[in-house]
């Protein structure tokens, strides 16, 4: 399992209400939420990203409320995974139960910028960004998570 994309890139504590900001949280629609997602920090964000892209952000991506919408809105937005220094607890759990992929990598989150072509091999870990050549090593995820993202989410691998 692989993701390939350009980046768009974020710094530290990157929350929940940015991600997708909190007066448009009363709809259900994956689609309304991708048409906001990041509007509060990055404007130009949904009309930039593309199927496949990355977001790569440095610390605590996620932090702030527990929201779903908040992984929902970046997985419907066409984002094929999130890279970070770290994130926030509860967001990482949210974002494996809707089937995002998200990495921890320190120096891949410090070294990558936006506008890098990036790609991320799940199996193994490593994050390669063929914009600078350069290769990083992030923890890969175990079988039971890499079959929980390829269903689509956790409820989706319950039912199989």
């Amino acid at each position: 399992m692989n993701a390939h994309g350009m980046v768009h890139k974020y710094g530290d504590n990157v929350d929940t209400d940015v991600i997708i900001p909190a007066r448009y949280l009363n709809t259900a629609s994956h689609k309304e939420l991708a048409a906001h997602c990041m509007e509060d920090i990055d404007k130009e964000f949904v009309s930039r990203v593309k199927e496949g892209d990355i977001i790569v952000a440095e610390k605590n991506f996620g932090c702030g409320s527990s929201r779903e919408h908040a992984p929902i809105a970046i997985k419907a937005s066409g984002v094929s995974c999130v890279i970070a220094s770290t994130f926030a607890r509860i967001f990482y759990r949210n974002a494996i139960n809707i089937g995002l992929p998200i990495l921890e990598c320190d120096a891949a989150a410090q070294e990558i910028q936006s506008g890098d072509d990036v790609e991320v091999n799940f199996d193994t870990g490593v994050i390669t960004d063929h914009t600078t050549g350069k290769t990083y090593q992030a923890q890969p995820f175990p079988p039971f998570i890499q079959n929980i993202i390829k269903a689509g989410g956790l409820l989706n691998s319950i039912e199989k």
